[in-house]
């Protein structure tokens, strides 16, 4: 990096980062998300008729949606040993959530203890798209 670059990189400061979905049906997707999730819409574009683009908010987490219509994601979460995943949302109040969600079909791995001291379960949304759900605040449980 260049000084003039070093100067303005200590001068940037990024505040969050939102994974950009392609979806064949923006607007079905929105509503999976909110009906299993608890995400509301906090934008969407157009208003009326099939979407184009939404943006999909719960806490300080965003998950943006664009429409490509006719899209299928490439299924790869056997591909390689551990899965493959689309985004780590890092959750407070992970035990909840699991609880919430533990019978559901779209459910990939239960709520388990990772070696790193995390509390993560695995889903899977309608477009394949694998999002995994972490945190560490729940230590007075019992592992089970």
């Amino acid at each position: 990096m260049s000084e003039e670059s070093t100067s303005v990189a200590r001068q940037t400061t990024l505040r969050s980062i939102a994974p950009a979905f392609l979806v064949s049906d923006v607007n079905a997707t929105a509503a999976w998300y909110a009906e299993q999730l608890g995400f509301a819409t906090a934008g969407i574009f157009p208003r009326t008729g099939p979407a184009s683009w939404a943006s999909l908010q719960r806490g300080g987490a965003e998950i943006m949606l664009q429409r490509l219509e006719g899209y299928e994601k490439p299924r790869l979460y056997d591909s390689r040993d551990g899965g493959v995943w689309d985004a780590y949302v890092r959750t407070h109040g992970v035990h909840a959530l699991y609880e919430i969600v533990r019978h559901a079909p779209f459910l990939r791995m239960p709520l388990t203890k990772q070696p790193y001291g995390d509390w993560e379960f695995e889903i899977e949304d309608p477009n394949g798209y694998v999002l995994v759900f972490g945190g560490d605040e729940d230590l007075s449980r019992e592992e089970a």
